[in-house]
């Protein structure tokens, strides 16, 4: 069984970097855009990668 940190950690990590992204989105350009592509790449690279994980799984 897992414990209730280890359930909610990566979620916690890809909400924080979610939220580094939009923010530096807004907040300027240059450095920032980068920041925010990566971040919030990052976080849809994430949910892709679980996503084709489970449908090879289920095939």
């Amino acid at each position: 069984m897992k414990t209730l940190a280890q359930v909610f950690a990566m979620p916690l990590v890809l909400g924080v970097l979610a939220a580094v992204g939009l923010i530096g989105a807004l907040v300027g350009d240059g450095a920032w855009d980068v920041l925010s592509w990566l971040t919030l790449g990052a976080t849809v690279a994430v949910a892709l990668w679980h996503a084709l994980r489970r449908a090879k799984r289920s095939a």
